[in-house]
């Protein structure tokens, strides 16, 4: 029976908070085995969930002392996992956003936070998982919990089978959706051999939308020539639209292009594929081309775009 005595109820949250902590391992300096404090892993998870933020932004959601994360700010900047950029809105503020560097310290940091919370949940059964979830559920309610305010996905690099994902899906859904045949898959299947065996990674990129721990989205950049380089296989899933997973892929693709020397971003696509083309003249890009032609089972129109850098 519970303590009318406070003194009693504070000892049994400290109790908690001292065995939750052990659990998932957050005693050590370390989190996760990772390079990065406690602290450094949740500014890395915020950066990862927002298209981009700024320190004041930051500092409210965690509410950190100013000077401590300006400190690690300026540290993730030396180790190369942020960019800073001046606000278009608020010439007193700078846009922050992971870098490439930053979002593979992101993947390493959720992947290993999910293998975690897995190993805790395996050991007990789906009836007391789904207590033990109803019960945070009634924490966060009586704690006043706010709904986060940030994008629900996220932006990773590949991983062990997410290119098998990709042509598989696409295969999948042009074929559900236009009512393409299986050369499509071949030609996608060929599109990320291709990557996988010549990618340089100075020069292209993949990058996975997910959402809930879901696959939801991906695209791809690569070199065309030295001055070009083409976005390719964008696709998001059909639950997933609408949520802006297509225009940040797109803007992705924009800033590594300049980033890493190119003049041009070319691609191609086909008229049927609306919502693309209207994405694609939204992010800049330019129809330069059309061509009938009859693949994938359909009469199509082919559409070149390309955006000068």
């Amino acid at each position: 029976m519970m303590s009318n005595d406070i003194s009693d109820r504070v000892e049994a949250i400290r109790r908690f908070n001292r065995f939750y902590t052990q659990q998932i391992g957050l005693v050590t300096n370390q989190y996760l085995n990772t390079p990065f404090s406690l602290t450094e892993a949740r500014v890395i998870y915020e950066l990862a969930h927002h298209e981009q933020t700024t320190a004041s932004v930051i500092r409210s959601e965690l509410d950190l002392d100013a000077g401590y994360l300006s400190r690690i700010l300026r540290g993730f900047e030396r180790q190369g996992l942020i960019q800073k950029q001046p606000s278009e809105t608020d010439g007193r503020q700078r846009n922050l956003r992971l870098t490439e560097k930053g979002l593979e310290a992101f993947t390493l940091l959720n992947a290993r936070s999910q293998n975690g919370i897995e190993t805790i949940l395996n050991k007990i059964s789906i009836e007391d998982q789904n207590r033990l979830i109803d019960a945070m559920h009634t924490i966060e309610r009586l704690l006043g919990a706010l709904p986060e305010q940030k994008v629900s996905y996220i932006l990773r690099p590949p991983q062990p089978g997410d290119m098998g994902w990709v042509v598989e899906r696409h295969g999948v859904l042009y074929t559900q959706e236009y009512g393409w045949d299986e050369t499509f898959e071949g030609l996608v299947a060929e599109i990320v051999a291709h990557f996988i065996k010549y990618f340089d990674p100075k020069r292209e990129r993949c990058w996975i939308a997910e959402k809930d721990g879901q696959r939801v989205g991906s695209v791809f950049l690569v070199k065309k020539d030295e001055t070009t380089a083409k976005l390719r296989l964008m696709l998001v899933e059909p639950h997933a639209r609408g949520l802006g997973i297509g225009a940040r892929l797109t803007d992705e693709c924009i800033r590594f292009a300049r980033q890493a020397g190119y003049t041009k971003t070319v691609l191609w696509t086909n008229s049927v594929l609306t919502a693309a083309r209207h994405m694609y003249a939204k992010a800049g890009f330019k129809l330069v081309k059309e061509e009938a032609h009859h693949s994938f089972g359909k009469d199509l129109v082919r559409e070149d775009w390309e955006l000068v850098l």
